[in-house]
């Protein structure tokens, strides 16, 4: 089955390829020259996981998948929550994200600097929409650790393992991230509903009559 992933997001798009590839579902990206940050413009990770599958759903005429994510300090009333990849301006690198959070958090001790990395993976397709979330707990430390991963990665400390999310191998943190739950699931309902039966018998029709 071939999905559109709707993210500009190189990361991103590396660590759920992999993922979904696993599952036999082959993934085309948007491309460099496209945005998708005016398209989220709702409250949840959900609801702009799906105002983004749907939208380009309609463009690329693809059964397409999106993902909204972000982390949710407890300390700070949620924040940075919808907004993190936009944490510290609209052009913030993720350096600058980290130490815009870092500093925010300054005066926190240990025991309060919990917080929780939410997905919500959408799937929009001729048969209708799905969601499915993920959820990830950690604590985020003082100061960054690790090379791996982006965003907020070398900050969240997963307690289990003993490291920050960029001290993780690629496929270690697909076992244990928020990412990788969401699209596991939403893999599995793929599978558990016959969709990539379907899809995959379509795409061998087309591939003998081209």
């Amino acid at each position: 089955m071939r999905v559109l992933l709707a993210t500009t997001n190189k990361g991103k798009l590396a660590e759920l390829s992999r993922i979904l590839r696993a599952h036999g579902i082959q993934v085309i990206g948007l491309g460099d020259r496209v945005s998708t940050e005016e398209i989220e413009t709702a409250a949840t990770f959900a609801e702009n996981a799906l105002l983004k599958a749907r939208h380009y759903r309609r463009l690329r005429g693809l059964p397409t998948v999106a993902d909204d994510s972000g982390l949710e300090v407890e300390a700070l009333g949620g924040a940075p929550g919808v907004f993190s990849a936009r944490f510290g301006g609209p052009r913030a690198s993720d350096a600058e994200r980290i130490r815009k959070l870092l500093d925010e958090m300054r005066d926190l001790p240990e025991e309060r600097r919990q917080a929780r990395f939410v997905c919500a993976a959408a799937i929009a397709w001729e048969g209708g929409d799905q969601i499915f979330l993920g959820e990830a707990h950690g604590v985020i430390l003082k100061e960054a650790r690790g090379a791996n991963g982006f965003g907020y990665d070398p900050v969240f400390f997963y307690e289990p393992l003993g490291k920050t999310f960029a001290e993780l191998g690629a496929s270690e943190k697909a076992e244990v991230s928020h990412r990788g739950l969401a699209f596991r699931r939403l893999a599995a309902w793929l599978n558990e509903s016959g969709v990539l039966d379907t899809a995959r018998s379509s795409d061998k029709i087309e591939s003998s009559t081209d």
